[in-house]
């Protein structure tokens, strides 16, 4: 995958946390359980994508 399609993904991603985050803010108490789990999973998704970018996936961690 090209380096302008990940970064495009992940505008899409930060879209998405900033839109559920603004969401939780204002959700009634019986919403906010799914839209809390909604966050994690786009939360997830994003630092894997931005992993991705920084050319972190694939290689082994350092620890220094």
């Amino acid at each position: 995958m090209s380096i302008k399609l990940i970064a495009r993904d992940l505008y899409r991603l930060q879209r998405e946390v900033d839109r559920l985050e603004q969401s939780l803010e204002t959700a009634p108490l019986e919403k906010r359980s799914q839209i809390e789990a909604q966050l994690r999973d786009a939360r997830r998704q994003k630092a894997y994508v931005r992993s991705a970018l920084d050319g972190r996936i694939g290689r082994p961690s350092s620890s220094t």
